[in-house]
């Protein structure tokens, strides 16, 4: 009998994949097993090829993930009665993931280019879908915390591996579009589960959620192991173990002091700690870096402008734009006395603007360029912010939604447009990683947003009104917006993003 070697589909940057069956004495021939030709006819019936189905496969379990993280905000007081608790503690469930899905990231995209991006999507999936079960058994406040902690740990190894899929499916002329509908569901996921989680958890109860997540979740993975090609790995190089845990470490500790400074007392001894250890974690990441074999983040990239500023630029962007989310609907309850619901109905114009915007952006920036993008989708943010901080007594709906509106539009512009910048400006080996940072610096952002334009409302509404202090706090975001506007302006095309206009 003669013996078979079966080769596993390969999907290299920018080429194009094959499966072959070797048989001894005889010529190679080609096969087609049934996880190819399964989704090869789903895509042709639904009149898509095969890297958009593909691509459509990673994202849904990139949103599933996502869309949970926020999705307890409006209901932490339920959930705190329910568990003999209090909102502050309960919090922590909502912070936790959200600085896990920053920090493990790129840990998840180094560990995605040595090993393939197919195991460590997969393996995300699946054990976030192990733990996400486990949140709806949860008996206790801590209990809670920690299984949501768990399942944004190992579901935060979905964006890195989305964006490697994009970058290997996609020649660079084509990547905008695919990375506006990434930019779409890694920052729109999380706004769209603060809009649905009131009414759904209303209908179903928190605990319901997480017993149809689960199973979402596993099924993905299962689905994604059958469908997904395997990604071509980085071989002969160690993963970088002191880069990562310091690099997690700092960024950790650093976001636990801003967010619990101002509870706390700046100056009290758990904050002085917790600030001290930060920057000597983050000090001792940049000696290892500058060592190792295989640095977590190639310090080259701090001098690179078409990876920093967009990267810098995004993250200053989200600064603003998650601020204003969280402030925007404090602000027209609790100051202008808008009931839960008419809030409700209002906030949504902002994700809904956002995912129109994002998917479209794609065709503005592929004719005028990654900056104008970013200058535009940042001036948008700015008018944002500049609008809601003048809401007073008797403002207009339509004011709110103008206002909610631009903030949407204007991450939906730049959003995409940043992205494909750091995507075409790095090697397609470190694909993974690059977005793993983006992802971690983004997030950073957003948390820093949340928690400081809080603080600034915190801080003033002891010496003006509620809707004033809160007004204080938009016009900080407006601030950071101008900065990122700023920063745009430096913004230069890459070769490949040259030759993707050229094509358009």
């Amino acid at each position: 009998m003669n013996s078979r070697n079966d080769k596993n589909e390969e999907l290299a940057p920018h080429g194009k994949a094959t499966i072959t069956f070797e048989q001894g004495g005889v010529d190679e021939v080609s096969v087609v097993p049934w996880t190819q030709m399964i989704p090869r006819r789903l895509a042709k019936k639904v009149g898509l090829t095969k890297k958009w189905a593909t691509l459509f496969v990673v994202l849904a379990g990139l949103f599933t993930t996502s869309a949970t993280i926020t999705i307890l905000v409006v209901s932490l007081e339920t959930i705190a009665t329910d568990l003999n608790s209090s909102v502050s503690v309960l919090n922590w469930s909502i912070t936790g993931p959200m600085l896990a899905f920053g920090v493990v990231g790129p840990a998840y995209g180094k560990i995605g280019d040595l090993y393939g991006h197919k195991k460590v999507y997969v393996y995300g999936l699946l054990f976030a879908g192990i733990f996400a079960g486990l949140t709806a058994f949860a008996w206790s406040a801590s209990s809670m915390v920690v299984f949501r902690l768990l399942s944004a740990t190992a579901g935060s190894a979905t964006g890195p591996a989305a964006m490697a899929y994009v970058n290997r499916l996609f020649e660079p002329n084509e990547r905008v579009r695919p990375l506006g509908l990434w930019s779409f569901v890694t920052a729109g996921a999380p706004v769209l589960g603060v809009v649905i989680g009131g009414p759904v958890i209303s209908a179903i109860g928190w605990r319901m959620i997480f017993v149809v997540q689960a199973p979402l979740l596993l099924g993905a993975a299962l689905l994604a192991w059958n469908l997904l090609p395997q990604t071509t790995r980085s071989k002969n190089v160690k993963f970088d173990v002191k880069g990562s845990v310091t690099l997690g470490l700092g960024a950790t500790l650093f976001l636990l002091t801003i967010n619990r400074g101002h509870s706390w007392g700046w100056t009290s001894p758990a904050i002085l700690v917790f600030a001290i250890a930060s920057l000597t974690s983050l000090w001792l990441f940049i000696r290892f870096e500058r060592a190792a074999e295989a640095p977590l983040m190639p310090l080259h990239w701090l001098r690179t402008p078409n990876i920093i500023l967009p990267i810098a630029i995004q993250s200053l962007i989200n600064f603003a734009y998650m601020g204003g989310f969280i402030v925007v609907p404090q602000m027209l309850e609790r100051g202008l006395g808008y009931s839960a619901s008419h809030v409700g109905w209002l906030i949504i114009a902002r994700p809904l603007t956002f995912s129109i915007t994002a998917p479209l952006a794609s065709f503005f920036t592929m004719r005028a360029g990654e900056r104008k993008s970013g200058v535009i989708g940042a001036c948008a943010v700015i008018a944002s912010m500049l609008i809601l901080s003048s809401l007073a007594s008797g403002s207009s709906d339509l004011l709110v939604v103008l206002g909610l509106g631009l903030s949407g539009i204007g991450f939906g512009i730049a959003a995409p447009a940043l992205t494909a910048l750091v995507a075409n400006a790095v090697d397609d080996e470190t694909i993974g990683v690059a977005g793993a940072m983006q992802q971690l610096l983004s997030q950073m952002g957003a948390v820093l947003g949340s928690t400081v334009m809080i603080s600034v409302h915190e801080m003033t509404v002891g010496s003006t009104t509620v809707v004033r202090s809160y007004g204080i706090a938009l016009l900080f975001g407006a601030g950071t917006a101008t900065v990122a506007a700023l920063l745009a302006t430096r913004l230069t095309p890459t070769d490949r993003s040259a030759e993707a206009m050229a094509a358009n």
